[in-house]
């Protein structure tokens, strides 16, 4: 693994993965709400529910055992950690902004960018 300068090769601490995890949630419900689209959404205790209009739900769920962001979508679940700096699918290697936007645009045909 190729280290950058000023990236941190040790694993984060309860407190920074707590800090990123909520920034990374809250940062996806400004994105919808500013967006417009028809998304309902609700963030209680770690737990991001995006539900659509056709009455299919995104669940965003903060593991904080693992320090992992659990994505559960109609196409199946999605465990992405953090890695220099961005949340980064354990399966696929694909970034979690993106994908989440795909997810979203498949359930519910709305286009929303969030990264």
């Amino acid at each position: 693994m190729q280290t950058h300068p000023g990236t941190t090769m040790g694993p984060m601490n309860e407190s920074e993965f707590d800090k990123r995890a909520t920034d990374t949630l809250l940062l996806i419900e400004q994105a919808v709400e500013e967006s417009g689209a028809d998304i309902d959404y609700e963030s209680a205790g770690g737990i991001l529910t995006l539900e659509f209009e056709n009455g299919t739900k995104i669940i965003l769920n903060r593991q904080g055992a693992a320090k992992q962001i659990w994505v559960a979508a109609k196409s199946g679940g999605y465990h992405y950690s953090f890695v220099d700096g961005r949340w980064i699918n354990d399966q696929s290697g694909g970034e979690l902004m993106s994908e989440l936007s795909r997810f979203i645009r498949e359930q519910s045909g709305e286009d929303i960018e969030l990264g």
